[in-house]
């Protein structure tokens, strides 16, 4: 049997953008995906902290850095610039890689969304 877990975590972002006319996704500071263990392309749920709003899409690699936290296409309506959200990504495994698996949570600065160290 497989169970669902939390794989990692983006705690406490903010959104610096939004783009109604863009194709989908989430697009997120490539620097936070590796910290996060997200990769391109995986699903992801974003949980708005302002509004209670929570969606499912997809990550984007955004420029290195930058703190770029843009939600794409129909997501855009979900969330203001400025917005708080988490975004989590979930692993399906057994239920023994499970009970050793240790997600990875990262808690970038809210207001620059840069790594604290």
């Amino acid at each position: 049997m497989f169970v669902t877990l939390m794989k990692s975590k983006i705690h406490d972002v903010s959104v610096t953008q939004s783009d109604l006319n863009y194709v989908g996704s989430i697009t997120i500071d490539e620097d936070l995906m590796d910290a996060a263990g997200i990769m391109r392309n995986e699903k992801v749920q974003v949980v708005n902290n302002n509004n209670g709003e929570r969606l499912e899409t997809y990550a984007i690699p955004g420029q290195r850095g930058s703190g770029v936290i843009c939600l794409n296409g129909a997501a855009a309506r979900k969330v203001a610039v400025g917005d708080v959200v988490i975004i989590i990504s979930y692993a399906m495994m057994t239920e023994d890689e499970a009970r050793a698996f240790k997600p990875k949570v990262i808690f970038p600065d809210t207001l620059t969304n840069k790594l604290v160290l």
